[in-house]
């Protein structure tokens, strides 16, 4: 996690920077734009509160099989388990998301089978992976 900490730490620097330039070049100009500035903060909030509390974890746990260099591809592999067979339930969900996105356009009567069938399909998918197999 030290890489992806350093990473969005760096991330947090860069906007620093951009930042505290943008609004000096803003005051500078002739009046503080405000909305960007405090777009810009927040970007740099985005970098470094994840990647300060990534930097808090990297120095508490054991180090990755990626972050060792003696590391080997079998260390790095994880459990494999088993995939799920083809299903329709997939489909029929996209189906029910492609009409309540029509509802919006050509009638909220759309809406009605929609539900139907993303909870039909919420089911099918739910009772298909509890037994296994096709339902």
């Amino acid at each position: 996690m030290r890489i992806e900490a350093i990473f969005l730490v760096g991330v947090a620097v860069f906007f620093a920077i951009v930042g505290a330039l943008y609004w000096i070049w803003t005051a500078y100009a002739g009046g503080a734009e405000l909305s960007g500035v405090l777009m810009l903060v927040g970007s740099f909030l985005l970098g470094l509160v994840p990647g300060s509390y990534y930097l808090w974890w990297s120095h508490r746990m054991r180090p990755r099989p990626e972050d060792r260099s003696d590391a080997t591809i079998e260390e790095g592999s994880g459990v494999i388990g088993a995939f799920p067979s083809s299903s329709v339930w997939p489909f029929v969900m996209g189906m029910g998301l492609f009409l309540i996105a029509l509802a919006a356009v050509f009638g909220y009567w759309l809406a009605a089978p929609g539900v139907a069938l993303i909870v039909s399909a919420a089911t099918g998918y739910t009772v298909e992976s509890r037994r296994g197999g096709t339902v």
